[in-house]
């Protein structure tokens, strides 16, 4: 991973207010913006003992995000099917803990969007270079779908697609920048997301990449 010293940062994003998406789903704009440094720092620790890699799909193609995890449990794919496992297969290992700065943010960002109580026991970390995307699909290997996902964008901008309960139902474009947050449950839990193919771009947090973190509760 190219890191950039998060000193470089010149202009420190800051919460700029909730944006509804649709009932269960909310967008924070610039939630994690004041954070930025912790979070960093405490990236590159997690990704210095869980590299990132791009995994496999159960139908023999690899994906084009490269993912790592932290937590408990962590989210992989191979040619036995998607899962949640507590070792990283690369390793051997258990998965690196949840940062402090992580788990709070995650608990803070439900509690803003109506979720109070969040305790995430994993995170999925997503990098998207340019031109990578992520195609529609639902978060549903979580044994509790009453829980509800918070993703944090970092890093270079991005679109995120949020449509309906059926695949072919019709997408808002979102269009995400450093330190915003989408969370959704409830009525919203099962829809379908994905990110369009990610422009050319850069910036202080990391590069020419965005850094996406994904807390569940998986168990």
């Amino acid at each position: 991973m190219n890191a950039v010293t998060p000193d470089l940062f010149e202009s420190p994003v800051e919460f700029q207010g909730t944006v509804p998406i649709e009932p269960g789903a909310v967008l924070l704009r610039g939630f994690a913006g004041p954070h930025a440094t912790t979070l960093h720092a405490d990236l590159m620790r997690v990704v210095a003992e869980a590299p990132l890699r791009h995994l496999v799909t159960p139908g023999g193609f690899r994906m084009s995000v490269a993912m790592s995890n932290c937590g408990a449990l962590g989210w992989v794919s191979d040619r036995r099917g998607y899962r949640y496992d507590a070792i990283d297969p690369d390793s051997g290992r258990p998965w690196p803990p949840l940062p402090a700065s992580f788990m709070q943010l995650a608990t803070q960002a439900a509690a803003a969007a109506g979720f109070e109580g969040f305790a995430p026991d994993a995170c999925l970390i997503n990098r998207y270079e340019p031109g990578t995307r992520l195609s529609l699909h639902q978060d549903r290997d979580e044994r509790d779908l009453r829980q509800p996902i918070v993703s944090v964008s970092l890093g270079i901008p991005a679109v995120f697609l949020f449509g309906g309960a059926k695949r072919a139902d019709t997408t808002q474009r979102i269009p995400l920048g450093h330190g915003d947050v989408v969370a959704w449950g409830g009525p919203a839990r099962l829809h379908h997301h994905g990110v369009l193919p990610l422009k050319d771009a850069w910036h202080p947090f990391m590069g020419a990449c965005r850094i996406n973190l994904t807390f569940r509760k998986a168990r």
